[in-house]
């Protein structure tokens, strides 16, 4: 009999440990894998927070996208401070910003004025606002009574920075999600289709993606966004956008959905389910496409920065959305300029956002691929 020593009490936690391995169901083992992934876990995190300021856009920036001051063009972001001569202050403030306009030069020259203390608040009121266009209110998660508090600074309209970002989120983030969900239903029912029958079926289908993956992807985004009515709202430019990116995006999945059926559609259960009397579409959704979810999913996140990348690039390039839309892409447009951005850099802002989410997706899709491993260790 063992004894119940240090050395001996891993012998005792084996078998619970097997035991657990052996009753759980593959996505509890995904998301135990997953969970050990630091890296992935902390881009989602930062996934949610982001997805989150955007949901609760209007609450969360300090301003509306619109609001503007135009004695504040292009001012500098103004930094949050804890030490007011000397001694910590627990509550946040920032100084004010006098400017100066130069008529040799006609620029405006800003300054920071430290006679002039803007303590930041939590719960303010500010600009009244429609959150999701059925609670009104005019609370804004920070901000100050007096004076302004642009923490990104301002654009060339004197609007802040932070809270254009916050509200292009909105769009940037959520056309990632709606053209995948599009895409990906396009590419498993067309790939599925391939795979599952064969055949001259999938010879027209794979001409068909190999047509489409021949084309080069920006040409083909931008001949298609020019064919949207210069007359379409914002909302239908939108859906425009969303479904011009669905549309070309779809055959990487389909080609990975059909490779999976083909090696699925001889396996016993499918003959089983098929002998049992299940209906094509039936054995396709039921049967076949839940045995590689796991694969789906990660396939799926790792195509969402191709999503958003395509709609900041048209955005970009004025072949996408238009003002008075608020997306990542739009106000990029406004740091085309070399001689903008000398003297405004703040206004790159947008893109490192950009930058962020792209590498934080593609972590996550990195840590949903390796937990979906079936020869990983746990």
């Amino acid at each position: 009999m063992l004894d119940a020593s240090p050395e001996n009490s891993h012998l005792e936690t084996m078998p619970v440990k097997e035991e657990k391995l052996l009753v759980a169901s593959q996505w509890q083992l995904i998301r135990w894998k997953f969970v050990r992934h630091r890296v992935a876990v902390f881009s989602l995190i930062v996934l949610v927070i982001f997805y989150l300021a955007a949901m609760f856009a209007e609450f969360v920036a300090p301003y509306a996208p619109g609001h503007y001051d135009a004695d504040l063009t292009l001012a500098p972001p103004q930094s949050p401070h804890f030490f007011d001569n000397g001694q910590f202050q627990w509550r946040p403030f920032v100084y004010g910003v006098s400017s100066e306009y130069d008529i040799n030069t006609f620029k405006t020259t800003y300054t920071i004025d430290e006679s002039l203390k803007y303590p930041i608040r939590f719960f303010v009121h500010g600009d009244p606002y429609k959150l999701w266009g059925i609670f009104e209110s005019d609370r804004h998660l920070y901000g100050v009574e007096e004076g302004t508090v642009f923490l990104f600074g301002a654009d060339n309209q004197g609007r802040d920075v932070l809270s254009r970002v916050i509200h292009g989120g909105r769009i940037s983030l959520s056309i990632g999600l709606v053209g995948i969900a599009i895409s990906s239903l396009i590419g498993i029912l067309i790939g599925g289709l391939s795979g599952y029958y064969g055949g001259v079926i999938d010879m027209i289908i794979q001409r068909i993606i190999e047509f489409l993956r021949s084309i080069p992807t920006l040409p083909l985004w931008m001949a298609l966004s020019v064919a949207l009515p210069p007359t379409w709202s914002v909302v239908q430019v939108y859906f425009g956008i969303v479904m011009i990116l669905s549309l070309v995006g779809w055959t990487g999945l389909a080609r990975v959905v059909r490779g999976k059926f083909m090696s699925l559609r001889e396996e016993d259960f499918v003959m089983a389910a098929q002998l049992n009397g299940s209906t094509e579409i039936r054995t396709i959704f039921k049967h076949m496409l839940p045995s590689f979810y796991s694969h789906v999913i990660a396939s799926l996140t790792l195509s969402v920065p191709g999503m958003i990348l395509g709609e900041t690039a048209l955005s970009f390039l004025g072949l996408g959305l238009q003002e008075p839309a608020v997306s990542w892409g739009v106000l990029l447009r406004d740091a085309q300029f070399i001689r903008v951005l000398a003297s405004s850099p703040w206004l790159l802002l947008p893109g490192a956002l950009v930058v962020v989410a792209i590498l934080c997706f593609n972590f996550v899709g990195d840590g949903l691929r390796d937990a979906a491993d079936p020869y990983a260790s746990i």
